[in-house]
């Protein structure tokens, strides 16, 4: 990441921001639904410089398809971010980049997007037209620069032609590739799980699924709450610190945050594993195993995990069912997502 920091913090400098609406799909694009009422007001919402259009949208989907934006033009964004997996990277620790190479830190899935203050585990990218700079310009990940960028899409027909109805400029510029790919990526938003279905009274829980429901409401809720099912905060799990990896320490150098990372979403959970920041835990019944378990490091775990929940075989099968009602199975197949 070091490589291209001073370049996202200049553009982070940049962003203004800009009132907020509670509907962030608000164009009639025959391409989705509201957002349910009980989601909170987004962090993102589209700026004037970046108003929304489905033909905005849909050249943000070619370029997340598109391998060409790697240096060996193996890879898109949708290597490391399949839709069927809620855009994770399923059955992988680590998602593998150009000529091979792998990066350090599991990919997350891609959802709600629009209600995400930071991006990346440690929240080291504090916006989401800036955030498509990383994989983009990682060396273990595509490894562009953002001149060949540009050259590339400069000299491809197409994309002058699509840029230009969209922005209606002649020259494709580093912040029109920025606001393409946000108008595809704040609008992937997950929203009619079995959970919601049942929060809107168009369905019934199982018995296991209340019990689940309510176990978790107790224990889970407080870094996991609904219903965006995170807090978007930062905690050290328990997990540990190593070497390679310190978490938000790397991004605050404080000493609180070492072994932090971000709490990720519990939206489409039983689609995403491997699970944690480094993708050390592969099924949900050893993630719940792990948060049963006291831990031992009481130096950087955060204070509510310590003592672990001590769940009992019962209530680890009522917690699973009711994980389960999360998974959006509307958004997982939804053509509008894929690729045309």
């Amino acid at each position: 990441m070091g490589r291209f920091f001073p370049i996202i913090l200049f553009c982070c400098a940049l962003v203004i921001s800009c009132k907020k609406q509670k509907n962030i799909t608000p164009l009639q694009t025959g391409l989705f639904g509201e957002v349910p009422a009980y989601f909170p007001e987004p962090v993102y919402t589209f700026q004037t410089d970046n108003s929304f259009s489905k033909s905005g949208f849909e050249l943000g989907r070619k370029l997340f398809f598109d391998i060409n934006l790697s240096k060996d033009n193996s890879i898109s964004c949708a290597s490391c971010h399949f839709q069927h997996a809620a855009f994770s990277d399923p059955g992988l620790a680590v998602s593998v980049g150009v000529f091979g190479r792998s990066g350090r830190r599991n990919s997350p899935p891609l959802f709600n997007l629009a209600w995400h203050p930071a991006f990346m585990w440690d929240g080291g990218i504090n916006h989401i037209e800036v955030m498509p700079l990383a994989p983009l310009l990682d060396e273990h990940e595509m490894d562009m620069t953002l001149q060949e960028l540009l050259e590339y899409l400069n000299n491809e027909t197409e994309y002058q032609t699509l840029f230009k109805e969209v922005f209606n400029r002649s020259e494709i510029t580093d912040q029109d590739l920025l606001y393409a790919f946000s108008q595809y990526m704040a609008l992937l938003i997950s929203a009619d799980s079995r959970y919601d279905q049942y929060v809107q009274g168009k369905t019934s829980f199982s018995t296991s699924e209340q019990n689940g429901l309510a176990l978790f409401n107790q224990h889970c809720s407080n870094c996991h709450n609904p219903p965006l099912f995170s807090t978007f905060s930062y905690a050290n799990n328990g997990i540990g610190v190593t070497e390679n990896d310190q978490g938000r320490y790397e991004i605050t150098l404080q000493e609180e945050d070492k072994g932090k990372f971000k709490i990720p979403s519990l939206r489409n959970i039983n689609l995403t594993y491997p699970y944690m920041h480094d993708g050390s835990i592969s099924t949900l019944e050893e993630v719940i195993d792990h948060y049963s378990k006291p831990k031992s490091d009481s130096t950087h775990v955060s204070p509510e995990l310590r003592p672990g929940f001590n769940f009992s075989s019962k209530e680890k099968q009522e917690l699973l069912s009711f994980l389960n009602t999360l998974t959006d199975e509307e958004f997982i197949t939804n053509k509008a997502y894929g690729e045309k």
